[in-house]
């Protein structure tokens, strides 16, 4: 029995120590597979800085499903800011926000806020400082409040019964630009700067080394100049990238209509609005404040944005930085100008000294003619022939004397008649 008794204590104790085995082996491998879960799912995460419309900035770690819900954006225009299209300059227009692809700037503009991809390159710090030094530091709820205390800037939802605000460019300054203006003004601002800047280094660089190419030509000017036209090659297409993208802009009124988030942020609030104001009974300030929208008070305001063909303003700011990039390309078209110039003065100087070269071969063709005639007569003079001249006592000075002369006078006849007939410069 003691035996039997102890048999059962010792398989009674053994299952929880192996429970407890098992129990930490599964916890260890689901920990391991969470941790493959979270890599999986941060490796195809991208780093962004969300600003908003009162200047107010987060740097966030999102993947391409969230930027798709939050924009409300196809996947095709994420691979638009891919590195793909890295060095192709766009700026289209979606339903509730804006594509921004300029240089190294690749934004998507909304409304309300602005996404910024990979804001930690050195090139993107000063559009990031820009944004945050021009847009207006104001909390969300000091707007409110200010919104508030302004009739012409409230909206009363019907099913909330609360004021919806509309956006400062709706109901502050007339001249105030909408906020996605703001940041397609500030992004267009830092890009021809930049670009202007590489233009104005090239030119630091291109005119010496042109100067000093037309003064010597080498080998290592002549590369330098080469590689000084590649770049400037490279430079151009990137100021064209952005000034056919703005022309086309330009040139259609429906993308640029297209382009106004917050018109359209304003018209889908008041379609909102409207219906429920004028369906529910004791609503009397909403519809008090809607008529005050579309009173004469407020009528040159609002009107600026019901009109959807009214591109008055965007067709101003994209004309501005046009007239600007427009002269940024007629200053690497005068630097390649003077380059082509310079490679034609070059050119000119070679076929100068081609042509001097030729006109020294010529002339010592002549000499060794006239000498080779000489040499003839030496050879003919010295067969082993009788003649009665090899006894006559100092003829061979006479002859050696007379049949240089001749010589040379046959090498300078033929040289006049090389000048006659203009082979030879004078």
């Amino acid at each position: 029995m003691g035996k039997l008794t102890f048999r059962r204590r010792k398989k009674s104790a053994l299952p929880p120590t192996i429970e407890v085995a098992r129990n930490s082996m599964m916890a260890a491998a689901a920990a391991a597979a969470s941790k493959v879960v979270v890599k999986k799912k941060a490796a195809g995460a991208r780093l962004w800085m969300r600003i908003d419309r009162w200047g107010q900035s987060e740097v966030i770690e999102c993947d391409k499903s969230m930027i798709m819900k939050r924009a409300s954006i196809p996947a095709r225009d994420l691979r638009i800011l891919g590195p793909i299209f890295s060095h192709s300059s766009s700026i289209l227009a979606r339903e509730k926000a804006m594509i921004v692809n300029l240089e190294y700037i690749r934004a998507i503009v909304t409304a309300e806020e602005v996404l910024l991809l990979d804001p930690l390159q050195q090139e993107v710090l000063p559009f990031v400082d820009q944004l945050r030094r021009q847009l207006p530091h104001k909390s969300p709820s000091e707007h409110v409040a200010g919104q508030m205390t302004s009739p012409y800037n409230e909206l009363q939802s019907p099913t909330t019964r609360r004021w919806l605000t509309v956006p400062e460019a709706a109901g502050g300054l007339q001249d105030e630009l909408p906020f996605e203006f703001q940041v397609l003004e500030i992004a267009l601002e830092v890009v021809c700067t930049y670009l202007d800047s590489n233009v104005a280094e090239l030119e630091r660089d291109a005119y010496p080394a042109l100067d000093e190419l037309a003064i010597h030509v080498s080998t290592k000017n002549l590369e330098h100049v080469r590689s000084l036209k590649s770049n400037l090659t490279r430079l151009l297409a990137r100021v064209q990238k952005v000034r056919d993208e703005i022309e086309h802009l330009l040139d259609d009124n429906e993308d640029m209509a297209q382009l106004y988030l917050t018109r359209k942020w304003i018209q889908n609030q008041q379609s909102e609005a409207m219906p429920g104001a004028m369906g529910l009974n004791g609503v009397v300030p909403a519809a008090h404040h809607l008529a005050r929208l579309s009173s004469t008070r407020s009528g040159s305001l609002v009107s600026n944005y019901q009109n959807e063909l009214d591109v008055e303003d965007l067709e101003m700011l994209l004309e501005a930085y046009f007239t600007q990039l427009d002269g940024t390309r007629n200053k690497i078209l005068s630097v390649r100008e003077y380059i082509d110039d310079t490679e034609d003065y070059v050119n000119i100087q070679l076929d100068n000294q081609r042509n001097e070269l030729i006109q020294l071969q010529l002339t010592l063709t002549i000499a060794s003619f006239a000498i080779a005639v000489e040499t003839l007569l030496a050879g003919i003079f010295g067969m082993n022939i009788p003649c009665t001249l090899y006894n006559t006592n100092g003829i061979f000075g006479r002859v050696v004397g007379s049949m240089s002369a001749a010589c040379i006078l046959l090498f300078f006849l033929v040289l006049w008649y090389a000048r006659w007939k203009k082979l030879i410069g004078t």
